[in-house]
């Protein structure tokens, strides 16, 4: 499955600081990958190729066989995570199917056919005002969560422009090497730009900075992208600090398959 880039959200809001970045990404696996050179993964169609730069690519093939290769991220099928905002949710990436819950409230939700129902303390709620409100939203909220859980495997993504910016510093001062990742006539805000930065010694990235526009001279913030784990075969990212509010992502995990009664659950489940 491969993502593509979609309607920019206005942000989530993070408990009186900064707001959340928004994620690009698609559930639809439709289109077919270019054929990628040795030792490189593949660009969704709609990569800005011509408009990105040859190293800022060989440096997103690294990074992507830095967090455990194109293979291991196509193996991988069933995401789960939590939110900043004490949400929990579960991501199938073949079928598209979204599983989201907080307190007593689930909304099961597939991204591809716009379809769901919510539930609270069990019982369906999918007519009422709350729940027709709470499915309007499961598809904004899905690509804002799986952008700050999946960013760096999306450095090709469709509409995407990627350009070596060239050595920097991480806010600890140590080195880095920094991508700029900008957007080309997509989504509802296509002006935002991301700088990437990226570990020379681990080839991980460990930190990034969003800029509502691409023509900012500050970003709107900067948090470290760091706490990296192995998760069926991926590395991913726990900690999303500023340096300062201790934010980060819990109850990670990865899997090949999906268990059995867990997506279509209208109870709180427990976290995997």
């Amino acid at each position: 499955m491969r993502f593509l880039l979609v309607a920019a959200l206005a942000a989530l809001p993070l408990a009186g600081s900064c707001q959340s970045a928004p994620d690009r990404t698609s559930p639809a696996a439709a289109q077919k990958p270019a054929k990628a050179p040795k030792g490189s993964y593949p660009a969704a169609q709609g990569f800005d190729a011509a408009g990105s730069d040859a190293k800022a690519t060989q440096l997103a093939d690294k990074v992507m066989l830095a967090m455990g290769g194109y293979p291991a991220w196509q193996q991988t099928r069933l995401l789960g995570w939590d939110f900043l905002d004490g949400s929990y949710q579960l991501w199938d990436k073949q079928t598209g199917d979204f599983r989201w819950q907080k307190d007593s409230t689930v909304a099961v939700y597939n991204l591809q056919s716009k379809q769901g129902k919510a539930f609270r303390n069990g019982r369906d709620i999918s007519a009422t005002p709350d729940g027709e409100k709470l499915l309007s939203r499961m598809y904004p909220i899905w690509v804002n969560n799986s952008w700050w859980l999946l960013m760096p495997f999306k450095l090709k993504d469709s509409g995407v422009t990627l350009t070596y910016k060239g050595a920097g510093k991480f806010m600890d001062g140590q080195p880095a090497e920094v991508l700029n990742m900008t957007f080309k006539n997509v989504g509802v805000t296509p002006d935002n730009k991301y700088e990437v930065l990226i570990n020379p010694k681990t080839n991980l990235l460990e930190e990034w900075a969003y800029f509502p526009k691409a023509t900012d001279a500050q970003p709107a913030f900067r948090r470290r992208w760091t706490g990296y784990q192995k998760y069926n075969g991926l590395m991913l990212a726990t900690d999303r600090t500023d340096g300062k509010d201790g934010r980060g992502l819990g109850h990670i995990s990865a899997f090949s398959n999906v268990p059995a009664g867990v997506m279509q659950n209208p109870k709180p489940i427990e976290k995997l």
